[in-house]
């Protein structure tokens, strides 16, 4: 009874609008809180710094495609992986920030929720994805080429709290994008699919 009323919730229009326009505001500051890192990044590497914002930008083309009806599974796939991985990323780096230093700025714990929310509403959709195996080796292709850009030629985000463990989070980061790899075969590959009929209310 739950799960038919909270995916009745998930194909109502309005509540599609509303996702829609969260994500997408939060997409724009993601990418403004990355201003100073990218006034400092060398062109070729602009479009890999800003992970959060970008895994963000792939979830608001899909709710776009629903709210036309309509599955975009490439970037289905590429939303589920990122927004899982980043999304619990973010909380795990927030998490060390309190543990290295015994403080959090206010603006963590916002991050922090907000991260969960990103890999939450990841999941939650994954029954209404149509992506194929193929879009899902792109999507891998494209978090773990992200490794090699982060922390080989060292453009992680900056977490200046955290720079003695540099080493340690990108193993940490390698083996959790192996795991949304898996979560998003195993959540948007699994033949217990919804038809995505919008209502209008």
């Amino acid at each position: 009874m739950m799960i038919s009323v909270l995916y009745t919730l998930l194909k109502n229009r309005m509540f599609l609008w509303l996702l829609f326009l969260i994500n997408l505001a939060g997409t724009l500051y993601g990418y403004f809180w990355y201003l100073p890192q990218l006034s400092e990044t060398p062109k070729l590497f602009l479009l890999f710094v800003p992970d959060s914002p970008t895994a963000s930008l792939f979830f608001v083309f899909v709710l776009g495609a629903f709210l036309l009806g309509k599955n975009w599974p490439l970037m289905e796939a590429l939303a589920i992986v990122t927004l899982i991985k980043y999304g619990v990323w973010a909380v795990i780096m927030n998490l060390l920030v309190l543990i290295v230093t015994g403080d959090l700025h206010w603006s963590g714990y916002m991050l922090m929720a907000s991260h969960l929310a990103m890999a939450v509403q990841g999941v939650l959709y994954a029954p209404f994805y149509r992506f194929k195996a193929w879009h899902l080796v792109v999507a891998a292709v494209v978090a773990l080429h992200n490794e090699i850009i982060d922390y080989v030629f060292e453009m992680m985000p900056w977490y200046n709290q955290l720079s003695l463990y540099m080493n340690e989070i990108g193993y940490f980061t390698f083996w959790l994008s192996l795991i949304s790899i898996g979560l998003a075969y195993y959540f948007g590959m699994r033949p217990n699919r919804f038809k995505l009929n919008i209502k209008s209310s």
